[in-house]
């Protein structure tokens, strides 16, 4: 079992919520989906922006059985509780097939999905996405307000539901305890004895952990979110030190011991190292870098009732508490928590973080991604 080490208490999780801006993720696509529904009623449905317009949760539900699909696009069953959480739905509604398209495609490639299958039953219903890519393609989106959105911090939400936060956590770093000491700064990773050994989950220019793994360096390089130079830099001198390791990270490189150390967030590395008992998560003492990841509709989604009913199920009491099951901090946490419906046993398991924590505002996120487009990869090469 994967050990978390923290060290100072994220109080129920609710000072990230309240604090957050909106963030970022990962995913993609392939599929075999069910009839796209030309009829009168998905017409209807792909125009509906709350519940409201389907006149009653059942009136939702029996429209999205009869799209009789639902397509998903980037969604590892090992990432914050995936797989539990599609079972579920499969579970409750049998008669929508879930078509699991490429499950480890970056957002960027999300969206590459959708337009490349425009128009056919094939293309993705809905997204989970970091913040920057949401925010470069809200043309792409339906806006949608789920029941409960009043209780999702305004923080988390672009206004008219056209992307939503839903789950989030801090980056951290993975390491082998039994090839590496513990890393207690990012100067640590430096040194030879990380020699070919630290790895990001991705490209920073389209994936939202890499991207966050930069911003985590730029706020512990005495920076902060407006500038993600330092950051870069970093990891350029990771590079130049022999000590930057170009792999994608998988649950399967970490256990071969490919990629003994990775940047991540904390609850995709503690369940990446759950077969590993060398494997440890650590958040560095000092500032802390917390995001969000996003849900969208696509709004040429080939099974819109579908997708809208996705939505209203990933934001119920349930899948929030499968989130924080998954060690992610679920949205709606906090209106939980004072409703009494937050599993309090997983909350009260929520690992130590940074009293201090940093989260990317829209402006930031939008600079930054514009900032690695130009110098990522030649701080790197």
């Amino acid at each position: 079992m994967a050990t978390i080490t923290r060290r100072a208490r994220f109080i129920a999780g609710i000072a990230l919520a309240a604090s957050a801006a909106m963030a970022l993720t990962s995913c993609a696509a392939d599929s075999s989906a069910g009839s796209a529904g030309s009829t009168e009623s998905s017409d209807a449905a792909a125009s509906a922006t709350s519940l409201a317009d389907f006149g009653s949760f059942e009136d939702l539900e029996a429209a999205a059985k009869a799209e009789g699909a639902l397509n998903v696009i980037a969604l590892p069953r090992d990432w914050a509780n995936y797989g539990e959480i599609l079972d579920l739905f499969a579970e409750r509604y049998p008669e929508i097939t879930i078509n699991e398209a490429s499950p480890d495609v970056s957002s960027a490639e999300e969206i590459t999905a959708a337009e490349t299958n425009q128009g056919l039953d094939t293309a993705p219903d809905v997204f989970d996405l970091g913040l920057a890519v949401a925010l470069e393609n809200t043309d792409v989106f339906a806006p949608y307000k789920v029941e409960n959105f009043d209780e999702i911090p305004d923080a988390l939400k672009e206004p008219t539901g056209l992307f939503v936060g839903d789950y989030g956590g801090y980056m951290s770093i993975g390491y082998d305890s039994s090839k590496f000491d513990e890393p207690t700064s990012l100067d640590d990773l430096k040194g030879a004895d990380f020699k070919g050994a630290v790895a990001i989950n991705g490209d920073p220019t389209q994936a939202g952990s890499a991207f966050a793994a930069v911003g985590l360096a730029a706020a512990q390089s005495g920076g902060d979110l407006d500038d993600f130079t330092p950051g870069i830099e970093y990891f350029g001198e990771l590079q130049k030190a022999g000590n930057f390791l170009k792999v994608d990270v998988t649950p399967a490189t970490i256990t071969s011991g490919e990629t003994p150390v990775v940047f991540d967030w904390d609850y995709l590395n503690a369940a990446a190292g759950a077969d590993n008992a060398d494997w440890k998560v650590v958040v560095l003492d000092g500032v802390g870098y917390a995001s969000y990841y996003n849900q969208a509709i696509n709004k040429d989604a080939p099974h819109p009732a579908a997708a809208r009913l996705w939505q209203e199920f990933l934001y119920s009491d349930d899948v929030q508490n499968l989130w924080l099951k998954g060690g992610a901090r679920p949205a709606r946490m906090e209106a939980m928590t004072e409703a009494g419906t937050i599993d309090a046993e997983l909350a009260a398991a929520l690992p130590e973080v940074p009293s201090e924590t940093v989260v990317p505002t829209e402006e930031q996120s939008t600079a930054a991604g514009t900032l690695l487009g130009e110098k990522w990869a030649t701080a790197v090469q």
